[in-house]
């Protein structure tokens, strides 16, 4: 596995990472003993970069990935979040960044994953109760106590980003980012993340999973996958998606590839400051995604693949309230 550089402040990363969400909620039922084990053959691999966050669960990714880990932290590029505030009954309270929280989130965090630092720490969602200056400042207050190396945000819009930036240096920042979700490009996040030298890690670099095929109907979703409730899952647009991955599969079959490794080699080809972290609790899959580093993908490749599903082309928003990303 080949190593990406995140930010000027240069984290070294696996260029692909492992996204652990799904291991814990949202994605279906799930084994933490297959879960622990996938982050272990994550890292025989070479696959170093872990993303975990507070709300996962609640709480209970954390203490998941804490276990996975603790007999090889030095293995490990660890990063978490906080921001999104749930209780333990998995109730949303909202969004918090004023400086108390940071503290107090960060404390609960290393805790919970039984370290004494967190290479890289996002704010999960911009509290735009907040001025970003003070949330970065107590960020940045973290660093220097040396709980925390390297500072990032998720989902935050170009000012944002320029902002929290000047207060200190970010190294990465996370959005969703695939084939078939390519706002970034579009509203100058990806251009603005550039310019200031910050790196990009792709979260959701399969569409959810739609892209790899797996799901033919909307039926094939677990019963509790929040995927059901998700727009682009949804009667006519489940359909109408449903067909560009079809576009996708007939040309991975052409390159002798599966359609999430044709996904993901795509996502790699945009840039090497730009790191997925595909999502998954099984090793089966995991390898399917480690090997999508081997898939050279072609200009002609690319821009075939470009006129298939062109910006735009999904149908559906990406969250059921778009209105907390991108702020």
């Amino acid at each position: 596995m080949k190593h990406r550089t995140l930010g000027t402040p240069g984290l070294r990363v696996s260029e692909i990472g492992l996204g652990c969400m799904g291991m814990s909620e949202f994605y279906g039922p799930s084994s933490e003993a297959e879960s622990i084990g996938t982050i272990h053959r994550a890292l025989e691999l070479g696959i170093d970069f872990l993303d975990t966050a507070d709300i996962y669960g609640p709480f209970k990714n954390e203490k998941l990935v804490g276990r996975a880990i603790r007999d090889r932290r030095d293995r490990v590029v660890l990063a978490t979040k906080f921001g999104n505030v749930r209780n333990a009954q998995g109730q949303s309270l909202g969004i918090r960044g004023d400086p108390d929280y940071v503290r107090q989130a960060c404390d609960a965090s290393l805790e919970r994953l039984g370290v004494d630092h967190i290479d890289l720490y996002y704010q999960h969602r911009v509290d735009t109760k907040v001025p970003i200056e003070e949330t970065v400042g107590a960020m940045a207050e973290l660093v220097r106590a040396g709980k925390v190396r390297h500072l990032g945000l998720s989902e935050a819009a170009p000012e944002t980003i320029r902002r929290a930036h000047a207060t200190h240096p970010i190294t990465a920042l996370q959005t969703e980012y695939s084939v078939w979700t390519r706002d970034v490009e579009e509203n100058d996040v990806l251009s603005t993340v550039r310019d200031l030298g910050i790196g990009f890690v792709a979260y959701s670099p399969l569409g959810r999973g739609f892209l790899t095929g797996r799901f033919k109907t909307f039926e094939d979703l677990p019963a509790d996958d929040f995927r059901r409730r998700n727009p682009r899952f949804q009667g006519e647009n489940f359909d109408h998606n449903l067909e560009l991955v079809r576009e996708v599969e007939q040309m991975a079959r052409q390159k002798s590839v599966t359609p999430g490794q044709l996904a993901l080699a795509w996502v790699l080809a945009r840039g090497d400051d730009i790191v997925p972290i595909p999502g998954t609790k099984h090793v089966t899959y995991l390898e399917e995604n480690f090997a999508a580093a081997g898939v050279e993908l072609s200009k002609a490749d690319i821009e075939r693949l470009d006129a298939v599903i062109p910006v735009g082309a999904a149908t559906g928003t990406r969250y059921t309230d778009m209105s907390l990303v991108h702020r």
